[in-house]
Formats: C-alpha cells, sequence, structure tokens
C-alpha cells in the first residue's frame, strides 16, 4: 500500500472539506504531492500538522497572507518577525473591535429610539439608514 493518504482521506483527518485543502494548495500554504501514473495523490502525515497550524493561526485571526509568512518563519529562530506579524493582526482586531462597538452602540441608540415611538409612523431606525444613504430624512 503507497504511503500517505488521498486527499479525501486526509480531508476527514483534519476536518476540513476537500476543497478547502485545495484552495490552500492554490494560496501556497501547502504543498500538492504529484500525481503517480494512474494512481492518486498521497499526502504525508506531516501536512495534517500544517492544516492543524493553519486552523488554529485562523481561529486567532490571522489572514491566509499572514498564515503564509508564519509557515514561513515556522523553520526558523526569527521571533521578531513572527512578533511583528502578531502585533500587526492585534492592532488590526483591536480596531475591528471598536468598530463593532460603535455599532452597537448606534444601534442600541436606534432601538431606544423605537422603544419610546411607539406606534409613530416615524420611524427611527428607517430614518437613519435614509439619512447615513443621502436620500433625506424619510420622514413621512
Amino acid at each position: 500500500m503507497p504511503e500517505g493518504m488521498t486527499i479525501g482521506r486526509l480531508a476527514k483527518a483534519v476536518g476540513v472539506n476537500v476543497e478547502t485543502i485545495r484552495y490552500y494548495q492554490r494560496r501556497g500554504l501547502i504543498d500538492e504531492p504529484t500525481k503517480p501514473l494512474g494512481g492518486h495523490r498521497r499526502y504525508p502525515a506531516s501536512v495534517e500538522g500544517r492544516i492543524g497550524f493553519i486552523r488554529r493561526a485562523q481561529q486567532l485571526g490571522f489572514t491566509l497572507a499572514e498564515v503564509k509568512a508564519l509557515l514561513d518563519l515556522s523553520h526558523g529562530r526569527d521571533v521578531r518577525q513572527t512578533c511583528l506579524i502578531a502585533e500587526k493582526r492585534l492592532a488590526a482586531l483591536d480596531s475591528h473591535v471598536a468598530q463593532l462597538n460603535k455599532m452597537r452602540r448606534e444601534l442600541k441608540g436606534l432601538l431606544d429610539e423605537c422603544a419610546k415611538a411607539k406606534g409613530n409612523r416615524h420611524d427611527p431606525i428607517i430614518s437613519a439608514l435614509l439619512a447615513a444613504d443621502g436620500r433625506g430624512s424619510g420622514k413621512d
């Protein structure tokens, strides 16, 4: 029996879709094994760990471009470069959290206005969305 596993078995082993593995290959995150004449490509067991690395990095919010950079650094000892990538990702996450908090405050304010409007024909949410669109206040 040939060494390694088919893409289907690999996908099942790591809990991803076959297309995810193919996508990772296209992005240069994992190598595509050569296909033997009349056979199936076989992936070495080490690919399971690599896919695990990719998935854990994505769970921490790293983009696939950042994951590729981290994979490139995983064989060396450039802790400084690894930390720089992580610091940039943390800053991006902090910015995103700030944006989400702002959106939450705005939506909560609009819901508070809705609670006060009770039966009014004026809809504070629709009005706010129309005003943001530049089409006016939306008041009747």
